[in-house]
């Protein structure tokens, strides 16, 4: 074999395999959108069904929505440890050691049961945020693509790859999710990986871009939040109102954070020993709360 052979042969074998790398990113950004806007579908489709039934008898969520909330905490505990929680936790636990996280945490069927539990639970008239567990979802989808990865290939990016792949899925997530690509971007810098240098690679930031745009594809180009007429004429106090909107929202997230965290400081001691001891009659206590109010 002469010599310009070996170099081509070698040329080309590398030329497939970055090209397989960055297949399998972008490939896994295009299915993170898709199920991103069939979720968002989803939701919105559980929530007319829990419209429909409480406009023929306002009475039906004392009965539902205990029964769904017992049950969802049920089949979560018995098939789906891992799904509870928003997502975003789980997430970046996983980014500080994937190795240790990733299998547990980013799993197929933890992807399923996110999407299904909380489907039922919106149906049942719990109210479910899908922009977290939509970044759960894309983190668990693209992190279960390393599988397309040949075992030489897996072996020579090492942990790396896991990490990129998580980190993507779970930015692509929120891009679908908000139809943001910038936002996407944006999270995976500072949410994530709290340093702009710390694993920003070309491959991540076009893979996010990707799931936005399929998202955009499909959902059409509308802004999530809304938009704000002003008009010709700054009103006089938007400075105020903007100012004291960030210091309530902020002391309203920080105290509804601390209550999170700290359950079995406030939580009367009967009620959190119920929860602790009998999670699923707690489930549906919790299920009767929400349909009294």
């Amino acid at each position: 074999m002469r010599v310009s052979d070996l170099v081509d042969s070698r040329t080309i074998l590398r030329s497939r395999r970055r090209w397989l790398y960055f297949g399998v990113f972008w490939l896994g950004a295009i299915a993170t959108g898709l199920v991103a806007v069939m979720y968002a579908r989803l939701v919105d489709f559980g929530y007319s069904l829990f419209v429909q039934m409480t406009g023929h008898n306002r009475w039906l969520p004392l009965v539902i929505t205990p029964a769904i909330g017992a049950f969802c905490v049920w089949a979560t505990r018995r098939w789906f440890p891992g799904s509870e929680g928003s997502g975003i936790p789980q997430v970046i636990a996983t980014l500080h050691d994937v190795r240790k996280f990733g299998p547990r945490l980013l799993t197929l069927r933890i992807l399923i049961g996110k999407i299904a539990l909380s489907f039922l639970a919106i149906v049942g008239g719990f109210t479910i945020g899908r922009e977290g567990p939509t970044i759960h979802v894309g983190a668990a989808l693209m992190y279960s693509l390393r599988r397309f990865y040949p075992a030489r290939l897996r072996s020579m990016y090492g942990v790396g790859l896991e990490y990129k792949l998580a980190l993507a899925g779970s930015a692509a997530g929120l891009s679908a999710a908000f139809n943001a690509p910038l936002a996407g971007v944006v999270f995976a810098i500072e949410e994530l990986t709290r340093s702009f240098e710390a694993k920003t690679s070309g491959v991540i930031i076009t893979a996010i871009i990707f799931s936005g745009v399929v998202s955009l594809a499909l959902q059409g180009n509308y802004v999530y939040f809304g938009t704000i007429a002003i008009g010709s004429h700054m009103p006089d106090l938007l400075a105020v109102a903007v100012i004291l909107v960030g210091v309530i929202t902020g002391l309203a997230g920080g105290v509804f954070c601390w209550l999170l965290l700290n359950t079995e400081r406030w939580m009367p001691a009967r009620l959190f020993a119920l929860r602790k001891e009998r999670p699923v009659t707690f489930g549906a206590v919790c299920g009767l709360f929400i349909a009294v109010i």
